[in-house]
């Protein structure tokens, strides 16, 4: 689909000094400084930023509606982008597991789920890109994550550990362990003795990370880490390379991140809820303290921006700094300096909005629609 030249009038357009009424010309799939194409009224209208989501990972829901209902996962990508671009998000990063968990998460399905990915890429509207989230206990699939990564262009990696070890460690059955191994189709004594073999064998963990982070790095990838609890952990994953800090737990571990000049990503749902659901730091007492560069969907599209207006009428900050965090701030972590702010030479990823509602009426990406509806496709139409 070719960009649309346009010039979009009357609207309230939200730079980073804040919403000024004025024009804004689209030409060639840019922002450019100059009136071009036809005229569209969009007075009582937003025009912001369009969204730059950082992870998120409900888009599973898409592949697999139902237990083992995983075939057509091209069409399942596509229904997610809709659900996507209707939430304003421009540029969506699939948080994707490769992980000890199996089903829609072990390493089969990743290496599908990225196929179908690279079929349907070129025929959707959004700027769909993958972060895949390595469980570091695999030590087996180091070789296989890597080479996966690199056939499919993966260009940022996040390094996780979700194995129960506290449970592990004495010697106790993980919580929900039966009912996880029959999920993906599993013994659940073989699961339970999978899980206590990667648990026994963390001491080699440290330098096999050690080795792919630097293969990584040398290859440009972008890398973080999940989860950081403590300062320890921060620098751990910083010598590594490893310099994004995903959903750090604790103050303690933000406070390293923001001391170290690291990128720090927070839950947009755990800024709507005013706590995280887990007991970990607030991302509010975060994001007021200035800890917080980026606020991602998680596990749910519609809390990016109700989390942005949230900080703007708790008086957090204004609605161009609140904005920033969902979309200029992603943007910058990721390398995107082309998007996340609309100013001339910059590409054309913008969301028309109902100031009243809050609801997003138009998404572009690159100067051409990923959603329409209402009385706003009336007027691009008109």
């Amino acid at each position: 689909m070719t960009a649309i030249d346009l010039t979009l009038q009357g609207a309230e357009v939200l730079l980073p000094e804040g919403l000024t009424e004025m024009p804004l010309a689209l030409s060639g799939g840019q922002i450019v400084d100059a009136p071009v194409g036809r005229e569209v009224d969009l007075r009582g209208y937003m025009i912001l930023p369009g969204i730059v989501d950082i992870h998120g990972d409900a888009f599973e829901k898409h592949l697999a509606p139902r237990r083992g209902a995983m075939k057509d996962l091209d069409q399942g990508l596509v229904a997610a982008e809709a659900e996507i671009a209707s939430n304003g998000i421009s540029t969506s990063v699939l948080a994707q597991f490769f992980s000890w968990e199996g089903g829609m998460r072990g390493p089969e399905f990743v290496g599908r789920v990225l196929a179908g990915l690279d079929e349907v890429r070129d025929s959707l509207m959004t700027d769909l890109r993958v972060q895949l989230r390595f469980e570091i206990c695999m030590l087996d699939a180091y070789e296989a994550f890597e080479a996966l990564a690199v056939r499919h262009g993966v260009d940022y990696v996040v390094f996780n550990d979700h194995l129960p070890h506290d449970e592990l460690s004495k010697g106790k059955r993980p919580p929900r362990l039966t009912g996880q191994a029959l999920r993906i189709g599993k013994n659940p004594e073989k699961h339970l003795a999978d899980l206590q073999a990667w648990h026994a064998a963390m001491d080699q963990v440290p330098a096999a990370v050690d080795a792919l982070a630097r293969s990584l790095r040398d290859k440009g990838v972008a890398m973080g880490s999940h989860d950081d609890r403590s300062h320890a952990d921060r620098e751990a994953w910083r010598a590594r390379g490893a310099r994004i800090a995903e959903f750090p737990e604790t103050l303690e571990a933000g406070e390293a991140a923001h001391a170290g000049g690291d990128p720090v990503i927070l839950g947009a749902p755990n800024v709507v809820r005013g706590g995280s659901h887990k007991g970990n730091v607030s991302a509010l007492e975060m994001v007021a303290m200035g800890y917080c560069t980026a606020l991602a969907s998680d596990y749910h599209y519609p809390s990016m921006r109700r989390a942005a207006f949230l900080l703007t009428d708790g008086g957090v900050m204004d609605l161009a700094a609140a904005w920033g965090l969902i979309s200029s701030g992603p943007a910058g972590i990721l390398g995107l300096e082309d998007r996340g702010v609309l100013q001339p030479g910059k590409r054309a990823d913008l969301i028309v909005m109902e100031p009243a509602t809050r609801r997003v009426c138009a998404t572009m990406s690159a100067g051409r629609f990923s959603y329409l509806s209402g009385e706003v496709a009336a007027r691009f139409m008109g």
